[in-house]
């Protein structure tokens, strides 16, 4: 089926072909790409979009010695193939399996990490600059799209790059296609200009007129470099100090190869602009890159199909229904999402709302920074972000948000565990870091009704508060059809028992149920990180002899670290117990299958309670329940 890439086991290998035969290893390459992510799920359209470009940069360049930091990383499963892993691509994005991303230790070809955008030309400058110091020759390749390359970092580091010398390559990945429809001035400008087929097609007559009068087409030449810039972006990338080289046509290998091979001799900082088409090769791809950006197992004879019986509504549809309705309501109401509409859920929105809609691009800082702008002005924001990415705009969450103490809303998808996407993208931290801001509130809806509710909660605060939910679905609980709120602050009793207390913080209220249930022990719906129900933890405190706190995100300086912070400031000394995620990033795999792993499904959390309190837990039959832990 794939006679010739099964003869690739390297790079090495692959330089062993003859030329004339990489067109079909590409083409092999594409068939077992496609039937591989259609078994396992995981990022399609980039990746078909990306394997002639991964063969002729691995046939170029003398990899791993010469290094290529991919951007995103999300493009790499051609790269994972042709370097040793192609036996483990049926694993890949489960546990214990292939990552979906470049990571360091999984092979000596990833040579950087990615999965956040806009950082490998940072990473590349550094890699090459350090290859420079040690006297070592050698490349270093940085490959970035046309969606990240307007993140600021990578103005940052082109900034920096510009001036130094040594073996740096960046490749402009120009697709005109991010996971949302890419924005702004600088992606007109790229989508308008990069192109280059006006100027291609100028350029080409232009030679065929005037190479009969050569002194004319010399002067021609001459000229070239001063006047391109007028029609394709030389001049923004040569005023960087970058030598611009391009567009070329980035599925050509007949280009890319001779052109790679020619940069590989030139002095200096080098920028080649190659042109792709995401999903090249598969048509259905082709024709909706978004839908095919991250699908689940399909067949690729069928292509993407409904569900026979629709799913529960995830977090991120709750989201969007009532950042809709609100907007219906209040007229202040803006919704700003940095690239990432459909992930969010905001789809609907920008529908129906476009002059309220903001997509300010791969720019998490300038998302916070402006809704902090809009909030001064009497507008109220909600900005759409993952807890991965706020990370990203700390800085501006701390001093242009909270210090000011503007009514902004953050309405945090993928807190927790995501998942296939492992822990770049989990939402692992937003406890710790939202709740030791000043100012900032911090809500944990435990499901989709109170989510709804929270926002609205939210929303009606006159200071900023971000409101944390989970990437997919949650228990099922229908929501209401209102905008009511829920009492700020404050959380409730769920289960009633006795002995020991389980205060779960989020979407751990449900197996905190199932277990208590078992258990005869009482459950508390904490629902705020931050204000913490003070009063109602010393309530339950001191009708019980001992607490657990659940929580689906860092252990550390989490939820669980404020319940121990206001009983100790109470001076309440009682048994206490946390359950939430370790000091380690947590690797991908299924969400259910991590959780139990952690011990944070029903059976985990009723053996941790039993292993630590089993002597509190109430009477059954006449015999403690300490049988339940095996």
């Amino acid at each position: 089926m794939h006679p010739m890439l099964e003869t690739i086991n390297s790079p090495a290998d692959l330089r062993r072909l003859p030329r004339p035969q990489l067109a079909k290893l590409a083409q092999e390459l594409r068939s077992y790409l496609l039937e591989s992510v259609s078994r396992t799920g995981g990022h399609l359209s980039s990746n078909l979009g990306t394997v002639e470009l991964t063969v002729a940069l691995h046939y170029v360049f003398n990899t791993p010695e010469d290094r290529l930091v991919w951007d995103v990383g999300h493009q790499t499963y051609p790269h994972k193939i042709l370097t040793g892993r192609r036996e483990r691509m049926p694993s890949l994005r489960q546990f214990g399996g292939l990552s979906g991303f470049p990571r360091r230790d999984e092979s000596e070809y990833d040579t950087f990490g990615t999965a956040h955008s806009s950082t490998s030309i940072s990473a590349a400058l550094g890699m090459a600059l350090a290859a420079k110091q040690k006297g070592e020759s050698r490349h270093a390749v940085a490959i970035i799209g046309d969606g990240a390359l307007s993140a600021g970092m990578a103005f940052e580091a082109l900034n920096n790059a510009g001036v130094s010398d040594c073996k740096l390559l960046v490749i402009l990945n120009d697709n005109d296609m991010s996971i949302s429809p890419p924005v702004g001035a600088l992606n007109r400008y790229l989508a308008q200009l990069m192109s280059g087929q006006f100027y291609a097609a100028a350029k080409s007559v232009g030679k065929q007129v005037l190479k009969n009068a050569p002194p004319l087409f010399e002067l021609a030449k001459r000229l070239e470099s001063h006047a391109k810039g007028m029609v394709v972006p030389a001049t923004l990338f040569e005023n960087f100090g970058f030598n611009y080289i391009g567009p070329i046509d980035g599925h050509d290998l007949d280009s890319l190869i001779p052109t790679l091979e020619n940069i590989r001799q030139l002095k200096g900082p080098q920028f080649l602009h190659v042109v792709t088409k995401k999903g090249q090769g598969y048509k259905l791809a082709e024709a909706d890159p978004i839908a095919y950006h991250g699908p689940g197992k399909f067949d690729p004879a069928v292509g993407l199909t409904k569900p026979a019986t629709p799913p529960k509504p995830t977090f991120t549809q709750v989201f969007g229904r009532w950042l809709c309705d609100m907007a219906e309501q209040d007229k202040r109401l803006v919704g700003i999402t940095p690239a990432m509409r459909e992930g969010s859920g905001m789809v609907e929105f920008h529908q129906r709302f476009p002059e309220r809609y903001h997509d300010v691009g791969i720019a998490e800082q300038h998302a916070v920074t402006f809704a902090a702008g809009m909030a001064c002005e009497g507008l109220k924001p909600v900005v759409a972000i993952y807890s991965t990415f706020l990370q990203r705009g700390y800085d501006q969450l701390v001093h242009d948000v909270a210090l000011q103490n503007l009514p902004v809303v953050f309405a945090l998808d993928r807190a927790g565990l995501v998942g296939a996407d492992g822990a770049t993208h989990a939402g692992a931290y937003d406890i710790p870091f939202v709740r030791c801001i000043p100012n900032m509130a911090l809500a944990c809806p435990a499901d989709e009704n109170e989510c709804r509710q929270l926002l609205s909660t939210a929303y009606a605060q006159n200071h900023p508060v971000a409101v944390r939910y989970p990437r997919g679905a949650g228990a099922g609980v229908p929501t209401q059809a209102g905008l009511e709120g829920l009492p700020y602050g404050k959380g409730e009793i769920r289960h009633t028992g006795s002995g020991v207390a389980l205060l779960a913080f989020g979407t751990l209220l449900y197996p905190a149920l199932e277990a208590a249930r078992r258990l005869g022990i009482t459950v508390v719906n904490m629902r705020w990180a931050k204000p913490l129900d003070t009063e109602l933890l010393l309530q339950v405190a001191a009708s019980h002899q001992a607490l657990v706190t659940l929580e689906e995100g860092a252990l550390m300086g989490g939820a669980g670290s404020a319940v121990a912070e206001a009983l100790a400031e109470a001076g309440v000394v009682k048994p206490l117990l946390h359950l939430g995620l370790p000091d380690e990033f947590i690797e991908h795999g299924d969400p259910a299958q991590l959780l139990a792993s952690l011990g944070l499904d029903a059976a985990g959390i009723e053996a941790s309670v039993l292993a630590r309190f089993g002597e509190l837990v109430p009477m059954r039959g006449g015999k403690p329940h300490l049988k339940s832990v095996a």
